[in-house]
This record gives structure tokens, C-alpha cells and sequence, in this order.
């Protein structure tokens, strides 16, 4: 059985959203498939993601991000700012 650690409520959801691999990147797109207070989920079919970038959602402010696992083309991280 999986033991959940996530310290806040994931919730579903399918947003095209843009992910940035540092200042001065061209933003990439990507789609996000859940997201909580501490971070989210996402489908990125890039091979070059690198520990921390940026995730730039339709609507709020962009969001620092950590990697914290990856498998194929998803990817979940851990917000940072």
C-alpha cells in the first residue's frame, strides 16, 4: 500500500499551463493533472528538466519549483516560493 506525505489535499485537474527552465527561457508548454498547497503534478515530454524551474499557470503568479520525481513524462514537484 502507498502511504500519501503530502502535507495538503491534492486536487485533479487538466490546465495547460507553461513551464520555464530559467530566466530568459522560452516558456514550454505542458499539462497539469493535480496540484495541492505544496505542489503539483505535471506531463512534460521534455528530457532536459532540470531540479528547479518555473510553472506558469493561466491565472495566479508563476511558481518556483523543486523536482522531486520524475517518471517518463511526469513529473512531480514541490513549490518553493
Amino acid at each position: 500500500m502507498l502511504v500519501n506525505r503530502r502535507k495538503s489535499e491534492r486536487r485533479m485537474c487538466r490546465r495547460v499551463a507553461k513551464i520555464q527552465f530559467g530566466t530568459g527561457s522560452l516558456p514550454r508548454d505542458c499539462m497539469i493533472t493535480d496540484v495541492s498547497d505544496g505542489g503539483v503534478k505535471v506531463i512534460a515530454e521534455y528530457l532536459d528538466v532540470p531540479p528547479e524551474f518555473t510553472i506558469i499557470l493561466s491565472e495566479g503568479r508563476p511558481r518556483q519549483c523543486r523536482l522531486a520525481w520524475r517518471i517518463g513524462c511526469e513529473l512531480g514537484a514541490q513549490f518553493v516560493d
